[in-house]
């Protein structure tokens, strides 16, 4: 291990694993709904999956090229990043279990709960034995692995029943049995409310009736994690292949890249994890054994398959999405937007009012062009049938489509396919920028004038997201921002990455270096003596000129307030280096997604919402942008919301100088929770209509007025 660069950083890796951590925290606490915590359990080992993927599978491949490069913030070298990733995981792995069986405990008394073969009758038992043998064996493809029944091929994240056998000659050989992945995974238990087995557990359960003439020395189900982390070059793509067609042969190669992690169900033993070790090339530190499945997905499909009314006590109290108070939506948004800006908290506030205006612009005569970014959309998405309908209405539409948003590029592909195909022009971006920004400009004439409307968000053009991730969504009439999204675009056309904007920021050329003078500004401020501040939001914070610019303006004297959901590499409250700097992250029902830049006390503030962390991958590798906010009263609104955030004493953390999260001490006062706090406040500040006048008074009153 190389001394860091600095000693106010922390390993990213560990970060994230510490988010996740937090994640699972939400699982154990009794305060969250029985049900929810299902949920989380759910979420926390969807999150593992993705991070050995994509993070552990990067530092694999800088293990392998690039062996001795050290990471600058806590410098360690890729060998020693994972070895104490696995460290940590396992300690995970032993919550996950435990908060995992005491939750499952609680539903077996709602008979809601996967049950083992040990707690049925033999009449379950029994039925259970004649669904696998009727229903189930004839579809199994079992396998003895030998000389001329090689080990097959994993795929990533399926699972298998891996077993030793002893044959009747007395060798001992493996087996293997792909659980199919077109089975209905939950098992009604007969004779009981909701209780289930899993088909992979059912199986495990009989496997001595796939291998009758064997007996079955040890068994266990096996899950493999495969490098997802593929490199894309544009070198690569041949002069006159389509792009799409280069990125589904990219999606095929992801399947067959080494394998990462593998996961083994409750049992274990030294010959078995030899031998899978060996033919999958890891080693006995990347073997983790669970004892819970191995996959979680399934918890969303109990949970949503029982009858409502035994899990709605069990859940969060609906919310629905509200409208607001800024736009009337049963009249035309385009006039309203241009008199005003209008700001949507999601998921507070409904995304349909954004829909609604991309609806309408679809079919206004007076609208010439949209023109969109799009990373993550949802399946069956809304705004592609709208860029449809616009393109088939005459109006030009661009859709500049990021292919490579991970684990979303097969939806995209057919998404831009369908663009394509209602004759919308579809451009892909730069070989070595992702292109993750969020603007939509619609360009109408008005009076004989080009006009324009500009939406500018922190978060995806995406339906199902939009209700569990909070994000903001600026719509503005701004003239100014306007020109500068025309110029964006055009910009975007030619692959012209160095394009200047008055009112906008935008990575990777101008972002940073903005807001590394802005904080240079409040550093002067401070040294001068008067009032200075930084107030940030984000997802992750990993840049490290971004990170040491900080910790200079607290050492300067200004306070530093941030609230930062995952990934943290500046450690605040070390004494001499960062201790007028405050970090909290707030992990609750929503997903924290929305990004928010303020620079600069109340009467000399600049405020920015904005579609890009502090990441180095934000910074410089991807195309962002962050929008000012001038309206006074929208400045108000998220001024409050960033101080009602730091009032939360039910989900708040804060991050210690030792990286670790403390919970905030309640002390005195009442619980507070800033998530449920806003639901309130959207439900107080949804449209509501005035009442249509009675026809006959209204009829009066006007005569009345023309005779005075």
């Amino acid at each position: 291990m190389e001394e860091k660069r600095y000693p106010f950083t922390q390993n990213r890796e560990i970060s994230w694993l510490r988010f996740n951590q937090r994640v699972l925290e939400e699982a154990s606490d009794p305060r969250v709904p029985l049900l929810e915590r299902l949920k989380f359990l759910a979420i926390f080992t969807s999150n593992l999956d993705e991070f050995f993927m994509v993070r552990c599978g990067s530092l694999y491949d800088q293990m392998l090229f690039g062996p001795d490069q050290a990471d600058a913030k806590s410098g360690m070298t890729p060998k020693e990043q994972l070895q104490a990733i696995y460290l940590e995981a396992r300690k995970l792995y032993a919550i996950r279990d435990a908060v995992y069986r005491d939750v499952n405990k609680t539903l077996q008394a709602l008979y809601l709960a996967n049950v083992s073969r040990k707690n049925m009758s033999r009449k379950q038992q029994k039925s259970l034995q004649q669904e696998f043998e009727h229903k189930i064996l004839p579809l199994l493809s079992p396998q003895i692995i030998d000389a001329h029944h090689p080990f097959p091929h994993l795929i990533n994240k399926e699972q298998y029943i891996f077993c030793e056998l002893q044959l009747n000659n007395g060798k001992k050989r493996f087996g293997i049995i792909p659980v199919p992945s077109f089975l209905d995974r939950v098992i009604p238990v007969p004779d009981t409310r909701d209780d289930y087995m899993l088909v992979e557990q059912l199986i495990l359960q009989h496997v001595d009736k796939v291998f009758p003439k064997s007996r079955v020395v040890f068994k266990t189900i096996i899950r493999v994690t495969r490098n997802a982390d593929i490199n894309l070059n544009d070198k690569d793509i041949d002069e006159d292949e389509d792009y799409r067609q280069y990125m589904k042969k990219i999606l095929k190669k992801r399947s067959r890249l080494s394998a990462i992690r593998l996961e083994m169900y409750k049992y274990t033993n030294p010959e078995a994890v030899s031998y899978l070790c060996s033919h999958l090339h890891i080693e006995p530190e990347q073997v983790f054994v669970s004892r819970v499945p191995l996959e979680l997905k399934h918890l969303f499909q109990v949970v949503g398959s029982a009858p409502s009314s035994r899990t709605a006590p069990l859940l969060y109290q609906p919310f629905t999405p509200e409208t607001t108070t800024q736009l009337d939506p049963e009249k035309p948004l385009i006039p309203q937007i241009a008199d005003h800006d209008v700001l949507l908290f999601y998921p507070y506030q409904d995304i349909d009012l954004f829909l609604k205006l991309l609806k309408e612009a679809a079919w206004d005569k007076n609208v010439v062009s949209i023109k969109i970014t799009i990373y993550r959309l949802a399946d069956n998405s809304k705004v592609v049938d709208y860029l449809v309908q616009a393109a088939e209405n005459g109006k030009e539409v661009l859709a500049l489509m990021e292919l490579r948003a991970r684990f979303d590029e097969s939806n995209n592909i057919r998404m831009a396919e369908r663009l394509e195909n209602a004759d919308c022009t579809v451009i892909y971006g730069f070989e070595n920028y992702k292109v993750h920004s969020k603007i939509c400009l619609i360009t109408y004439q008005s009076h004989g004038q080009i006009r324009t409307i500009t939406q500018i968000g922190t978060g995806n053009y995406n339906e199902k997201t939009s209700r569990q991730y909070t994000d903001l969504s600026l719509m503005t009439g701004d003239p100014v921002i306007g020109q500068d999204a025309i110029a964006f675009f055009q910009n975007m056309q030619i692959s012209n990455l160095s394009g200047s904007y008055k009112k906008l920021l935008t990575s990777p050329r101008q972002l940073k270096h903005a807001v590394m003078g802005k904080i240079d500004r409040q550093i002067e401020l401070a040294k001068a003596g008067k009032p200075s501040r930084i107030m940030l939001k984000m997802n992750s914070i990993t840049d490290l000129d971004l990170i040491a610019k900080l910790q200079e303006a607290g050492m300067a004297g200004v306070p530093v307030t941030m609230v930062v959901r995952g990934i943290c590499c500046l450690l605040p409250g070390i004494p001499g280096q960062t201790e007028n700097i405050r970090i909290y992250s707030i992990v609750g029902r929503f997903l924290e997604h929305s990004r928010i830049y303020i620079f600069g006390p109340d009467e000399d503030m600049e405020m920015y919402i904005s579609s890009a962390d502090f990441m180095t991958r934000n910074t410089e590798r991807r195309v962002e942008i962050a929008a000012p906010v001038t309206d006074p009263a929208l400045r108000l609104r998220i001024l409050a919301y960033f101080q009602s955030l730091l009032k939360d004493n039910q989900k708040r953390r804060e991050l210690l100088p030792d990286g670790t999260y403390s919970p905030i001490d309640l002390g005195d006062g009442s619980p507070y929770d800033s998530q449920a706090v806003c639901i309130q406040k959207a439900e107080k500040d949804r449209f509501v209509p005035k009442p249509a006048p009675d026809g006959f008074m209204h009829r009066l009153r006007k005569r009345l007025k023309r005779h005075r």
